[in-house]
């Protein structure tokens, strides 16, 4: 029976009208090779049904692996998260225009979760094939750290090992050029290097032990 990898991207947020994860996570949709196959997942901009919506896809696919994928308007890479923390401080209302301030992702929860990706060997794996990539130590206090810190909370309980995490990417050149200055990725290297990321998670046993890490 081959293993199911689940990749989720966000509908747009915040005034734009496209969203990279999204566009990037469903150029693979039926990308099957032996011993797994890909499904993938829109979630909404929201505080709360995002987390309920994933917590959903985690109990009916049951998946070994699970990557979330994210827009991060400013950055220039493949930033591969490390941490999700256990607060919503939304710099901006999400698309049921909710500003979350302060509050606790899972009340009670834990501060913290660290992926369970390899995320050293995905961000060294996604640089010897020229894509740039890092680790970053901070996915913020929006609906992506929310459905991120959602996803560790409820994999962890799930009962069966879960690999899973959280990817943040650039623009599209095509958002970039409404916001001058901004880095962009074009979508071609956004889906190789999420490509990466799946083989990487799947073959990768123990992480790699290097320096590395940006705090955004």
């Amino acid at each position: 029976m081959k293993k199911i990898v689940l990749l989720t991207g966000f509908e747009p947020f915040n005034q734009e009208s496209i969203n990279p994860s999204w566009e990037a996570v469903r150029a693979l949709e039926g990308w099957s090779e032996a011993g797994f196959r890909v499904v993938v997942r829109q979630l909404p901009c929201l505080f709360g049904v995002a987390k309920l919506a994933m917590k959903n896809l985690i109990e009916e696919l049951q998946p070994s692996v699970v990557i979330a994928v994210g827009q991060a308007g400013g950055r220039s890479d493949l930033s591969v998260e490390r941490i999700a923390i256990n607060v919503d401080d939304a710099p901006i209302a999400d698309n049921n225009q909710r500003q979350l301030i302060d509050q606790p992702v899972v009340p009670g929860g834990p501060a913290a979760y660290f992926a369970t990706l390899p995320i050293k060997a995905i961000v060294h794996a996604l640089r010897d094939a020229g894509l740039p990539a890092s680790v970053s130590q901070s996915a913020g206090t929006f609906v992506c750290n929310h459905v991120f810190y959602g996803l560790m909370h409820d994999s962890a309980d799930f009962g069966t090992a879960i690999r899973a995490g959280f990817i943040h990417i650039p623009y599209l050149p095509q958002q970039a050029a409404a916001h001058p200055g901004a880095p962009s990725m074009a979508l071609a290297d956004m889906v190789a290097g999420l490509r990466i990321a799946v083989h990487t998670a799947l073959l990768v046993k123990s992480d790699v032990r290097e320096a590395g890490g940006v705090t955004h």
